[in-house]
């Protein structure tokens, strides 16, 4: 019996101490929680603060949307730049300067030369265009006031003196006059004195009307020398180069060319001109024949 209560004793000593083992328990285990609240005072202004990390992060944000179109702005004005760097002419690395200053002596040599050419030309053509009007003008003169006068001597009077037609008129006058007439019948004589005349005023036109028939048929092939020339030299450097690029052949190539372009824009002024002051001269030519005819037919008749 004993035995038994000491049992339920223990047994009740043992309950009750397991409940107060969970007693203390449960009430240490909401003291847990204590030490964040004990810390909340450390940390308590970060809530009272809470729109400070909003207003921080917004202010963030704003510094970024802000800043983010520098970029493409600095990268726009560099954009801009390099469009207006594009925009200005480059400088051509190739051309005529290039060709004289970079060239030898042969190529100098046919450039002064064409240049001569095309000087002398257009010299020759106004010096002959000038005489060619001069004489035209004296041509309307013969048919105004020569043969309106009233004897030979007035009408020779009335031409300018360095006038090809007062030439004839003062020549038949003299060979009419019946020098020299003795192998030669007075027709004949006058005849063969006026076809002098005529023909010193037809080497008088064709003066200088030559050089531009030569110049005419031989600049274009100077000109292909200097480009033959200027080619020569431009596969040489290519070839130490040794690179086949567009830009090694293009420029050389296309400074050579131009020798022959100088020669054709040369040649072809001179035929033109050319053409222009033969047809001008047979026009002229033929007024000269024509007031020798006349007056060879007057000096024989004595009549108008």
């Amino acid at each position: 019996m004993n035995s038994k209560k000491l049992t339920i004793a223990a047994a009740i000593v043992l309950m009750s101490g397991l409940g107060v083992m969970s007693a203390s328990a449960q009430n240490a285990a909401p003291a847990a929680p204590a030490a964040p609240a004990a810390a909340a005072p450390a940390t308590a202004p970060m809530p009272a603060n809470s729109s400070t990390p909003a207003a921080s992060a917004d202010s963030m944000k704003a510094a970024d949307t802000s800043a983010a179109p520098a970029a493409p702005a600095a990268s726009s004005d560099s954009a801009d730049a390099s469009k207006s760097a594009d925009a200005k002419p480059k400088e051509n690395p190739y051309g005529l300067y290039q060709l004289w200053a970079n060239g030898d002596f042969v190529a100098r040599g046919v450039i002064v030369l064409l240049a001569l050419m095309s000087i002398g030309t257009w010299y020759i053509f106004i010096m002959k265009y000038w005489e060619q009007s001069r004489m035209l003008s004296q041509a309307k003169i013969v048919e105004k006031r020569f043969w309106s006068s009233a004897n030979l001597n007035e009408g020779i009077d009335h031409l300018p003196k360095d006038s090809i037609f007062r030439s004839v008129a003062e020549s038949g006058v003299a060979a009419s006059s019946g020098q020299g007439t003795g192998l030669v019948n007075l027709n004949d004589w006058v005849g063969m004195s006026l076809t002098r005349q005529v023909e010193d005023a037809n080497s008088r036109l064709q003066g200088g009307v030559a050089f531009l028939a030569s110049v005419g048929s031989t600049a274009p092939f100077v000109g292909l020398f200097g480009t033959v020339w200027g080619i020569y030299h431009a596969l040489i450097a290519i070839g130490i180069a040794g690179q086949a690029s567009i830009d090694k052949v293009a420029g050389p190539v296309g400074e050579a060319l131009i020798m022959t372009a100088i020669g054709l824009g040369v040649a072809v002024p001179a035929v033109l001109l050319y053409n222009f002051l033969v047809r001008r001269n047979r026009v002229i030519l033929e007024k000269v024949r024509g007031f020798a005819g006349d007056l060879q037919t007057y000096l024989i008749t004595r009549a108008k």
